[in-house]
């Protein structure tokens, strides 16, 4: 089983706002997304839960908050507490991948454990104040890159 980093940066480094809202809306990178993660469970935090407004389809949803009466009305949604109980919980299902969405909180903390990364960099800068963790070329090898119009989208794995 592999955890997986998945995210849009912007050139600055820029992943979003706050408020949950995204600077930017590319429908080629939101494709990309859909179709690497899907039939995959993936982690978010509950600010970028909120912002998508409902679960993902034909993926298991798996939202982090540190609200204890937190409820979601959805069936194929989970609530933990922390970032290492929902991959716990999850791992017990036996998938393949797991992705890690979002947002900046729970990437600064996959970052130190995630096997891979796939990382969408945005050909342009964006305003926003919440942004995605530094990534150490010490820690990350980049083995392959495709370049698309807005973005290119680069893997990294953990060096051994």
């Amino acid at each position: 089983m592999k955890i997986i980093i998945i995210s849009a940066v912007a050139r600055n480094g820029v992943i979003g706002r706050s408020n949950g809202e995204m600077p930017w809306h590319d429908k080629e990178e939101f494709k990309h997304f859909k179709e690497t993660t899907l039939g995959f469970p993936i982690i978010m935090g509950r600010i970028t839960f909120e912002t998508l407004g409902k679960p993902l389809k034909n993926r298991l949803n798996v939202v982090i908050t540190n609200q204890p009466d937190y409820s979601l009305p959805y069936e194929n949604v989970e609530i933990f507490r922390s970032l290492t109980d929902a991959i716990e919980s999850v791992t017990k299902l036996n998938p393949e991948k797991i992705f890690i969405i979002g947002g900046g909180e729970v990437y600064r903390q996959a970052i130190g454990f995630a096997d891979e990364m796939v990382i969408s960099i945005m050909k342009f800068d964006a305003e926003g104040d919440v942004y995605f963790p530094e990534i150490d070329k010490a820690v990350w090898k980049e083995i392959s890159r495709e370049e698309r119009d807005q973005f290119d989208i680069i893997t990294y794995v953990r060096n051994k």
